[in-house]
């Protein structure tokens, strides 16, 4: 296991291309903006489907 563990980390120095700073800050706004998107898109969706059943559901009774 703590070879296991040593590789790993040797393969993260040496085998993995790291992004420069100025891109990871970048891709850390894009991943922002979609996330909040996406957020306010199920927010959307969970509002209208939460306003239909209780709309059905008036009907019912």
């Amino acid at each position: 296991m703590v070879n296991y563990i040593k590789e790993s980390f040797e393969e993260l120095k040496s085998n993995v291309s790291w992004p420069s700073w100025a891109e990871g800050q970048n891709l850390m706004v894009v991943v922002a903006v979609f996330s909040i998107l996406f957020a306010l898109a199920i927010w959307g969706i969970d509002t209208v489907f939460s306003k239909a059943i209780s709309f059905y559901f008036g009907l019912i009774n």
